[in-house]
């Protein structure tokens, strides 16, 4: 069967579909695994682009997490947050959320066979010939492929802009949720999450930013640097600075109860990924788990 999509919720298809003695072909339309997930080298150095970390609930995804954190895959980083807003700054404690030293694309690298199909876009499920076929990826590219399948989700774009010091040049400990600004809505230390203390910020604009500059990312450099400056009291300029767009980041809604789609006939098509989230809080765990659970409903309409 195909599985299109290298992100987490398409490893974690693959993964499960594979254990159950079931043939995957892996197609990804990028050049490295981890869809969200996203760390590349820059300034010779992986960076944190997409997912800024992940939490774990569910008993099943706390094992795998166990796993991870027992091979030094992923550790644990912090519960607390900062949350800065025009009143001033204060706290918030939550459930620790895990990072990792090589980026979080490792996290889907480590689980996905060597021999995924990069550089490899599908354009039509019809040009292929496998007996099933997975979408493991945002609703709105699921939708082009295959577009009555299912009630779709629209998804919200963020643009990450990251930058480097000669040092670190702020108070702020580990990350901060910032609310009531227009431009940025979360900034994260790379540096402290990744563990080297390199001083390096990552900021997500806002929604709204975003569509504002979809077309031309680098324009919302000016204006997330300037509130980042602003929002954490850095009076110098960074050494470097470097744009990526979203245009697919988050869910703006769930699918409900359900954990995947499943469209079975003469040839099932499954989709998953982390709008499949009946807690209603997508997230990576979210992701994970409709990948390997769509996996399991795949492998029983199969046999």
């Amino acid at each position: 069967m195909a599985v299109i999509g290298a992100g987490i919720s398409g490893a974690a298809c693959a993964k499960a579909l594979r254990e159950r003695d079931v043939a995957v072909d892996i197609f990804e339309r990028g050049r490295a695994p981890g869809g969200r997930l996203a760390s590349p080298m820059v300034q010779g150095r992986r960076v944190d682009l997409g997912a800024a970390y992940f939490t774990v609930k569910d008993e099943a995804f706390a094992a795998v997490v166990d796993d991870w954190v027992s091979r030094r895959l992923v550790h644990p980083w912090t519960d607390t947050f900062e949350v800065l807003s025009p009143g001033g700054r204060d706290v918030t404690t939550g459930p620790v959320r895990f990072a990792t030293t090589g980026g979080l694309r490792s996290l889907a690298r480590g689980v996905l066979p060597d021999d995924v199909r990069f550089d490899t876009p599908v354009e039509s499920v019809d040009t292929l010939n496998h007996d099933a076929v997975v979408l493991a990826m945002p609703d709105p590219q699921a939708a082009r492929l295959a577009p009555g399948a299912c009630d779709w989700v629209d998804y919200e774009p963020v643009i990450a802009v990251a930058a480097g010091w000669a040092r670190r040049c702020w108070t702020m400990q580990n990350a901060a949720f910032v609310n009531d600004d227009p431009d940025v809505s979360f900034v994260a230390d790379d540096g402290a999450r990744r563990g080297d203390g390199a001083a390096v910020l990552v900021a997500h604009t806002t929604a709204s930013r975003a569509r504002a500059h979809l077309d031309t990312p680098d324009d919302a450099v000016a204006p997330v640097m300037a509130a980042v400056r602003r929002l954490l009291d850095i009076t110098t300029e960074p050494s470097w600075v470097h744009v990526h767009r979203w245009t697919f980041a988050k869910p703006s809604g769930t699918h409900g109860d359900a954990e995947f789609g499943l469209v079975t006939g003469q040839r099932p098509l499954g989709i998953c990924g982390d709008a499949w989230c009946p807690t209603g809080a997508p997230r990576v765990e979210s992701a994970w788990l409709s990948g390997g659970r769509l996996a399991a409903a795949i492998a029983e309409t199969l046999s």
